[in-house]
């Protein structure tokens, strides 16, 4: 993984969580907003799945789990598309707070990703 990529995702997710909340808990349904935020995160996940196919490749090789990294990056990837999906089915204001806890879930999920990449030793 890259550094400064994980920051802006991290970033991004936790950015986009808060937002989401807030408009939640003021009463707004999922609008544009909302769920641009998260399919800017989205679109930010699947850079992550590239870079994470390329980096081995490229010299960059984690040091913790393969797996254990894998099946966070897939489940934070199902995370946003998932809330999207629950947000267009049920249009009130709690699917707008669920957006949030799913973004602020996946800013969670991307710094474990993290330490499973760099910090940990197999």
């Amino acid at each position: 993984m890259i550094l400064w990529f994980t920051f802006v995702q991290i970033g991004v997710a936790t950015a986009g969580g808060l937002l989401c909340i807030v408009l939640g808990l003021a009463g707004r349904r999922p609008s544009d907003l909302s769920v641009g935020a998260m399919a800017l995160l989205e679109l930010l996940l699947i850079a992550q799945i590239v870079i994470a196919i390329v980096a081995p490749l490229a010299g960059n090789p984690p040091t913790g789990s393969l797996l254990e990294f894998w099946v966070y990056l897939v489940s934070a990837a199902l995370l946003p598309l998932a809330g999207v999906a629950w947000a267009l089915l049920e249009r009130s204001r709690w699917s707008t707070v669920i957006l949030g806890i799913a973004a602020l879930s996946v800013a969670i999920m991307l710094w474990r990703m993290q330490v499973i990449w760099t910090v940990q030793v197999a």
